[in-house]
């Protein structure tokens, strides 16, 4: 035998002794999942379990490339969404015990050109509050997704034009863009990069050999999964998401056995091997509830809340700190229960699948002996662009000719949208994408994916286009998940 084949025999018959000693029935829990595999129809699966600072299960299944067959191991890298923001949290709370910077103070100490606004969120939002998502600021995703910009610094600028949706202190709001702040915020204290500062204070120190931030790093590691989403009966491939300038909110791919030791730094107050690698005062700070949800509370569930990049709750009896990460393509989720010494990593290639949490709570139940639970079966389709011939609403017809609708618009801290006529049909171009403009009534209208379009979203939000006194087309109302946008029509065209 090999070498490698030897290492890989003994490595798998130390867990089983672990699991022995735990009494974890590992041929039962093999076999549920294999089963929930094949019910979801997933692609690939992997699963890490951390138990008293020791790995006592690990294992791939299924597939990590369908087309080509080949299979997922403990080492194979899946993109984890989310999950990065308690990555960058950390960064944040190394900074805070280098006294570089403090979790109570304003983020325009640390940038002083910063503005929100309004002088109210000037004056008050912390970042803590961006770590906890009660800074008010919300979410203001399409300015991220649709109007991206190539760094964090550039994209921070927008921030003076985003109308807050939410009570500053007082409110839960997930935010992306408050992430990507926070690690605009590092790359400013630390005059390197979000993503250098990821590799040199926690991928190397933790031996995450096979985590990085990127895509050209992850395709060198010969070992990644491909994306997969539900299209009615089937499993289609799907493009990986690029997280431009908001890569401190969701950028980082890793494996369940690098993230096997990310999880032992939380459950064992921050130190890995022996070594500080966390600060253990941010451990209790980010594992602390700082933020309150406003989900009703449940008979097995409750006080429900967020801590900085984890969410925080109290399932079955048990405290449990667990963050998810769904990004095209993929699902995932971390889930810890920090006083049994509990971490369990699933990871997926499977878009808007809950099958990583199913896994999680199995194994999770196995281990704290509570009463098995039913789960049901639940896979988002994506979305399915129709067909993108143009039709008009017969009874509420276009006020105007197509051609006048024509020409560019623009709005602060979005960007521009290119409104054309392209063979008797409007289209809008975004920086990114292009959409069919289908009829609703009248001036509105609303945006269709193209026959080609496999992304995350569904992008079917509301143009209105505005007249103004002389019947002239002065703008248009676009509807996102953050209200409607007014972008100005360029009069110099």
């Amino acid at each position: 035998m090999t070498k490698s084949v030897l290492l890989t025999i003994s490595f798998l018959l130390s867990l089983s002794l672990k699991a022995e000693e735990l009494s974890l029935p590992i041929a039962e829990i093999n076999t549920q999942i294999l089963r929930y595999v094949e019910e979801y129809n997933a692609p690939g699966l992997s699963v890490a379990v951390v138990y008293k600072n020791e790995v006592i299960f690990a294992k791939g299944y299924g597939w990590r490339d369908p087309e080509n067959k080949l299979p997922v191991d403990t080492e194979t890298v899946f993109h984890i969404g989310s999950i990065t923001k308690a990555f960058t949290g950390t960064l944040i709370g190394q900074l805070a015990s280098e006294d570089k910077l403090e979790l109570s103070a304003r983020p325009s100490v640390s940038i002083p050109t910063l503005k929100f606004f309004n002088t109210e969120m000037d004056q008050r939002i912390t970042l803590g509050d961006l770590l906890s998502h009660r800074s008010g600021i919300g979410d203001h995703g399409l300015s991220l997704v649709l109007f991206p910009e190539p760094s964090k610094s550039e994209m921070i600028k927008r921030l003076p034009y985003l109308k807050p949706q939410g009570e500053i202190g007082n409110s839960f709001i997930y935010s992306n863009i408050g992430y990507t702040l926070a690690g605009a915020i590092v790359e400013t204290v630390t005059d390197r990069t979000w993503e250098e500062q990821i590799k040199q204070k926690l991928f190397i120190p933790l031996d995450m050999t096979h985590s990085s931030t990127s895509v050209a790093e992850m395709k060198q590691t010969n070992n990644y999964a491909y994306g997969y989403a539900k299209l009615g009966e089937h499993m289609v491939k799907v493009p990986f998401e690029n997280y431009y300038s908001y890569s401190s909110a969701g950028a980082i791919k890793s494996s369940a056995i690098d993230l096997s030791k990310w999880m032992k730094v939380w459950l064992n107050e921050g130190k890995y091997n022996q070594k500080q690698v966390v600060p253990a005062g941010y451990i209790k700070q980010a594992t602390r509830l700082q933020n309150i949800k406003s989900d009703p509370y449940t008979e097995d569930a409750f006080l429900q809340g967020e801590g900085y990049g984890w969410r925080l709750g109290v399932a079955d009896g048990h405290f449990r700190v667990r963050h998810g990460g769904n990004t095209n393509g993929f699902s995932s989720v971390i889930n810890m229960h920090p006083f049994e010494q509990l971490g369990i990593a699933v990871l997926s290639n499977q878009g808007n699948s809950v099958l990583p949490y199913i896994v999680s709570d199995l194994i999770s139940r196995k281990i704290l002996n509570l009463p098995e639970s039913d789960y049901p079966i639940v896979v988002s389709e994506m979305y399915r662009p129709q067909n993108t011939e143009q039709r008009f609403n017969a009874e509420a017809m276009p006020t105007l000719e197509l051609q006048r609708y024509v020409g560019k618009y623009h709005a602060n801290g979005y960007g521009f949208i290119d409104v054309r006529l392209k063979n008797g049909t409007l289209i809008a171009k975004f920086p990114t994408f292009e959409f069919t403009l289908s009829h609703l009534n009248h001036d509105s209208f609303y945006l269709q994916g193209m026959p080609d379009f496999r992304e995350d979203f569904n992008p079917e939000f509301t143009v209105m286009f505005r007249l103004d006194i002389s019947g002239q087309i002065d703008g248009l109302n676009f509807h996102t998940q953050a209200g409607p946008v007014l972008f100005r029509k360029d009069r110099l065209q």
